[in-house]
């Protein structure tokens, strides 16, 4: 080949520079990390799956445990109070008006208090990438969520079985106050999630304050059957609501006048949003007092 031909002429010496200044020496070529995908789904599997063996897996009867509780408690209270009462407040069945009350209760309070203690429960995997703060959340909410969605009605049917009752249950009331006490638990139990993270002590606080909660939520009687002082002070416990919409599913000439959906909603998103916006802003703070 002639020398000629390797030489660069006048005009490509002059571009030459200009060649070497477009492509940077020593920097490879950057591509694009390739995403999973449903990445968050499979992580939220996995963390739902992980706390099912750890909590259910180690005793025996597993999920029969879960179920006992809310029966048991059911049927202390049916068994206590028909011995002072004649009559429950509604209907003819302890066992069913104690039941209406106390199932919305157990699931708001299972959702709350497991939600709550999520970061903590899951803070060693929280330190790998593939694992959020949000995943645990979820996890931990939609697992409990179905639980006690499965344990509300295994507990009614065996109640309406077994006393071969012939009340004709309204699904749609149901089914929104069991949605309105998973709304408002995940609310409660993300803001306690972030401020228990943040401040131990907030957790005892906590614990202290709400327990005139089961009484104060209508499960032992009816808001028709308070002084009126009472009421204008319970109204604004959103539990009450809640407990108010599910028993007209179980007794439908009750149709309580005090009950306020929107009020419920609003306080139960106003609760997650400042909970969610919480932890995402101090998650790693969380983390590390963990």
């Amino acid at each position: 080949m002639p020398a000629s031909s390797l030489s660069y002429g006048p005009d490509h010496g002059d571009d030459l520079p200009a060649v070497i200044a477009r492509e940077p020496i020593g920097e490879a070529p950057q591509t694009p990390r390739p995403r999973r995908s449903f990445a968050s789904f499979r992580t939220i599997s996995a963390l739902m799956l992980r706390e099912m063996s750890t909590r259910y897996g180690r005793t025996a009867g597993g999920y029969f445990w879960a179920l006992l509780e809310p029966v048991a408690a059911v049927m202390i209270m049916a068994i206590g109070f028909s011995l002072l009462l004649r009559v429950p407040p509604l209907g003819v069945s302890f066992f069913l008006f104690y039941a209406s009350g106390y199932l919305p209760f157990h699931v708001y309070q299972q959702i709350a208090n497991f939600v709550a203690r999520s970061i903590t429960f899951s803070r060693p995997l929280l330190f790998y990438p593939a694992v959020t703060w949000i995943d645990a959340v979820l996890a931990r909410f939609i697992l409990n969520a179905l639980t006690g969605i499965m344990v509300s009605a295994v507990t009614l049917v065996l109640i309406m079985v077994s006393l071969k009752t012939r009340t004709t249950l309204d699904v749609w009331p149901i089914l929104l106050g069991t949605g309105m006490a998973l709304l408002l638990g995940f609310g409660v139990g993300v803001v306690n999630c972030a401020l228990s993270g943040l401040y131990p002590v907030w957790e005892i606080v906590w614990s202290i304050v709400t327990r005139p909660l089961f009484i104060a939520s209508g499960v032992l009687f009816t808001y028709e059957d308070l002084p009126r002082t009472v009421q204008e002070i319970l109204w604004y416990n959103p539990l009450l609501h809640v407990v108010g919409i599910f028993r007209q599913g179980i007794y439908p000439l009750y149709s309580p006048e005090y009950i306020s959906k929107p009020y419920v909603v609003a306080v139960a998103l106003g609760l997650m949003a400042m909970g969610l916006l919480l932890l995402k802003r101090y998650y790693r703070q969380i983390i590390e007092n963990g």
